[in-house]
């Protein structure tokens, strides 16, 4: 018997024990599209049945991930796994875990967290042959670590890290002087529409968040529910316990990637006889030194182990190379009580609510966009943005002996860009500088905002694209909002533009260089499924947008242009294949021609296929709705799913059943009301901790 089935065998009787009344009990109603509707008397129960639903169908995700968050997934998964390892290490996640837990979450958060694992871990032994690795039981330590770990990736952390082991020191150490920041994000998108812009006075909201279509951090769609007040719907990630985008019956929030200043990087100054202390307010200190063990994998199956020395100062945690020794800060560090703020949005029934939940600003990062029942549109540039001293530019290193520069405070909320119910009546928030969410007159004031912020100043097409098509609907209907969500199009106006004429216009003599020209200055910048100028179009163009979002040099234009018909004739045996047979949507044999582009409002971020005769989208547009209530408070929701609620198993009725729906851009009803869904209930079951009951219509 394998390693995971002896502890099943061992722990089961103690979870699985019938002499006792469970401890969490939910009902689940699976919709015609698998969607669980999860209902329980107590929040508890009602994370209980989420967890239990979430690994019938994300089980072999969940199970894959939770070692990188408890920090031993080298030992299963070899060294590259290990370098992740050594960074969970590294931050302290689990210190801080371990010392805090049961101090910094509220009683009701760590029940809800623990029934959340509790129903993840009852799956697993109700399956025991799906039970690969040995991480029995779950607990809610690791779902807060999951949220530790996972959010400071969204908004860049890594890149620090990446910069400081390069060979030699990237940045200046700072002088006092003035600041200037620019740090660039990535896709999502959110568009909310008040009363005065709509043509029939509804509030509309679309929820659009671009991730990858697979693996950990590809939504999942759940709708959780409790006789405590807990009536909620969206998107939300395998392992994780609460809705990260979505809605209530009176609220509605959608959340962009944002990336403002939220690391620092100070240079420490080394006792030159001992390299364990440094300078600090005149004094030496020492370093905090712990040794962890990282096991590895070395060849995929001997196993080895490593011992590491990991040190932290006052600032943060060090890091050691050859070209000196740095602390880091950063937004986030030891903080536990994300999934708080993420259970109060869940929770909130009203606007002041919802700004109550966003108030508690646990959340490092995220634009957010919000729409109500009542009328209220509102934009956020969340962030936890640290109260750092004035006078320095924070884009540089840090001298690291000043007391006065190591912050110990974020910002408060109401000091973030924002703006609510703005004159012209509508919200566009993808990824661009907060100061140009709306027309203007109609965006945050500049002058009422945190300092020595880093504020991004970028704009994406999306941003450009979606303001001009705004300037040409006086009104705008829900016909017309979701027409703006799938344009297909680039702006003559986008940055990437002046990049792709200077590749059209460049002197070159072989007759293939001219007639690839051709292609692109006949161009009309659509992405449509008919499209043959497109392929080679937005391949010039992504090269432009993958150096400007990098901050890296451009791409030489004659060498891309090269690289470009390569890639499209080796691909399709043409220069100009229709975009539909070049650009799919799908997973396995199954995919369909999707219109859409690398930043285009219809996002499709996409890589060869399998066979490498079309290019298969793996990013961008996935489980989107519009969310919409009229004149009359009356609520309607559309949405539709990348693939389908199943990730596991090709062979499941939902792994791919909206596949070809979503690529064809037709939503359905969102089946939020239980009058609405109950027709089209395909299974109802009760989840507890003792055993499952099919109770199915």
């Amino acid at each position: 018997m394998s390693k995971p089935l002896v502890l099943i065998a061992l722990i089961g009787p103690l979870l699985l024990g019938s002499t006792r009344l469970a401890a969490w009990e939910a009902e689940i109603e699976r919709d015609i599209w698998g969607v669980p509707h999860i209902m329980g008397e107590s929040d508890a129960d009602a994370a209980f049945g989420l967890g239990y639903a979430m690994a019938e169908d994300t089980w072999q995700v969940i199970q894959s991930t939770i070692p990188y968050y408890r920090g031993i997934a080298g030992g299963i998964y070899g060294p590259d796994a290990a370098k992740q390892d050594y960074l969970v290490h590294w931050l302290g996640l689990w210190d801080d875990l371990d010392a805090r837990y049961e101090t910094d979450l509220q009683p009701a958060t760590r029940a809800y967290v623990e029934a959340y694992a509790a129903g993840i871990t009852q799956y697993a032994l109700e399956h025991p042959d799906a039970v690969e690795l040995d991480i029995l039981p779950l607990t809610g330590k690791d779902v807060i670590a999951g949220h530790m770990l996972r959010h400071i990736l969204f908004y860049g952390f890594e890149s620090t890290i990446t910069e400081l082991l390069a060979e030699e020191r990237a940045r200046a150490v700072a002088k006092a002087g003035s600041v200037t920041i620019n740090q660039q994000p990535v896709g999502s998108n959110a568009i909310a529409v008040g009363p005065s812009r709509s043509s029939d006075g509804s509030t509309m909201l679309v929820i659009n968040s671009h991730q990858p279509l697979t693996g950990p951090v590809a939504w999942y769609e759940a709708h959780i529910q409790s006789d405590e007040g807990l009536d909620v719907m969206g998107g939300l990630f395998p392992g994780a316990p609460a809705i990260a985008v979505g809605f209530t019956h009176t609220t509605a929030w959608a959340a962009t990637v944002n990336k403002p200043d939220l690391v620092d990087v100070y240079v420490l100054d080394m006792d030159p006889d001992n390299p364990d202390r440094y300078r600090f307010d005149g004094e030496w200190l020492e370093l905090q030194a712990k040794e962890v063990k990282i096991d590895v994998l070395i060849w995929g199956f001997i196993p080895w182990s490593v011992t590491e020395t990991v040190y932290r100062s006052v600032h943060g945690p060090v890091l050691k190379t050859d070209h000196g020794t740095y602390a880091v800060r950063y937004a986030g560090m030891g903080e536990l009580r994300q999934v708080e703020q993420w259970l109060a949005m869940n929770r909130a029934q009203d606007f002041q609510a919802w700004q109550q939940a966003m108030a508690m600003n646990l959340i490092q990062s995220f634009n957010f966009v919000f729409a109500g029942q009542s009328g209220d549109i509102h934009f956020v540039h969340n962030a936890q943005i640290p109260r750092r001293a004035p006078g320095w530019d924070w884009n540089l290193y840090l001298p690291g002996d000043r007391s006065d520069l190591v912050w110990q405070e974020f910002y408060p909320v109401d000091l973030l860009p924002q703006v609510t119910n703005p004159a012209s009546g509508f919200l566009l928030s993808t990824n661009q500088t907060p100061f140009a969410v709306s027309a203007p007159g109609s965006n945050p004031d500049r002058d009422r905002v945190a300092p020595n912020a880093g504020w991004q100043t970028r704009m994406t097409n999306r941003t450009v694209r979606g303001l001009e098509l705004f300037s040409q609907y006086e009104q705008v209907s829900p016909g017309d909002l979701l027409d703006i969500k799938h344009d297909h199009s680039y702006s003559e106006n986008y940055r990437g533009m002046a990049f792709l004429r200077t590749v059209a216009t460049l002197p070159t003599s072989d007759t293939s260089s001219r007639e690839a020209q051709d292609v692109l200055k006949q161009w009309n910048r659509a992405t449509d499924k008919e499209n043959r100028d497109a392929p080679l179009a937005v391949c010039i163009l992504a090269a432009e947008w993958l150096s400007e979002m990098n901050g890296t040099p451009l791409p030489d234009p004659k060498s891309t242009l090269d690289a470009c018909v390569a890639q499209v004739t080796s691909m399709t045996g043409q220069l100009r294949p229709r975009w539909g047979d070049y650009n799919r949507h799908g997973r396995g044999d199954q995919h369909y021609a999707m219109a859409g582009g690398p930043d285009t409002l219809r996002a499709a971020y996409a890589q060869p296929g399998e066979d490498d005769s079309f290019q298969r989208v793996t990013g961008g547009d996935g489980l989107y709705y519009l969310v919409r209530w009229d004149a009359n408070g009356e609520q309607s929701i559309l949405g539709t799913h990348q693939y389908g609620n199943h990730f596991d198993d090709p062979e499941h009725p939902h792994y791919h059943d909206q596949a070809e729906d979503f690529a064809n851009e037709i939503l359905h009803p969102a089946l939020f009301e239980r009058s609405q869904r109950a027709p089209q209930v395909t299974r109802r079951y009760r989840v507890s901790d003792t055993v499952a009951d099919d109770t199915s219509p």
